[in-house]
């Protein structure tokens, strides 16, 4: 029999902020499969070892994805990802695919997912407290209220957005044009807050458009309401 692929959250980087579902299949299978050339050196590892030690122990396999703009290169490595993964699972080993938040917000794994689940392969999703949630809670800030509606958009100074339809925005994946980004947040008039390496050794929280900094790191994220 195959085995099953799982793509498990870790979460945004608080260790505690694990599920004992995401615990028991680490804990439960060999093969741990994470996002980057190293295993060890990938966030999500980092995350998981402060909980299960002995995942340093496991078959870990390195699932490199390229931060480039070519689709064909890649689709191409995504292929190659899956069909790497494929090998596992035909010898009736399940993989647990670790990804940082949740495995069905804007994750790499969801590109496998598809050629996998193409193929015949049985996958399944294990949720984990997304990257937005955890920054809101950090800021002890709701992200809705009442009737209020949820924008999550990713890379908006891709879009020219205007940030001006009704309800509150989440910015993800915004930090490479971040003086961008601030011109657009400045023009909606909205109450701006960011949080930067959320729930890692060195988060750092920022409540105003102006005190973000142009060069902010990649895992920033951006909350901006209606006043």
């Amino acid at each position: 029999m195959r085995g099953i692929a799982y793509g498990v959250g870790v979460g945004p980087g608080d260790p505690e902020l694990m599920t004992l579902k995401a615990v028991r299949l680490i804990r439960e299978n060999d093969v741990i499969a994470l996002p980057g050339r190293e295993p060890k050196e990938t966030a999500a590892y980092r995350i998981a070892e402060a909980v299960v030690p002995e995942i340093a122990e496991k078959e870990l396999i390195p699932v490199y994805m390229p931060m480039v703009k070519d689709r064909e290169l890649i689709d191409r490595e995504h292929r190659e990802a899956a069909l790497m993964l494929e090998e596992i699972l035909d010898r009736g080993k399940n993989v647990v695919y670790l990804t940082l938040g949740d495995p069905t917000v804007y994750c790499t794994f969801s590109y496998i997912q598809h050629y996998l689940e193409a193929d015949g392969y049985p996958v399944e999703l294990v949720s984990g407290v997304t990257s937005f949630c955890a920054a809101a809670a950090r800021l002890n800030l709701p992200l809705v209220e009442w009737d209020e509606h949820l924008h999550v958009v990713p890379a908006v100074h891709k879009l020219e957005e205007t940030l001006d339809r009704p309800g509150n925005y989440v910015l993800m994946k915004s930090a490479s044009q971040m003086k961008r980004v601030k011109e657009i947040l400045r023009q909606s008039g909205r109450q701006v807050c960011m949080v930067e390496n959320c729930g890692m050794a060195d988060e750092k929280i920022y409540r105003s458009v102006d005190e973000i900094p142009d060069d902010s790191g990649y895992f920033s994220l951006i909350i901006a309401k209606e006043k």
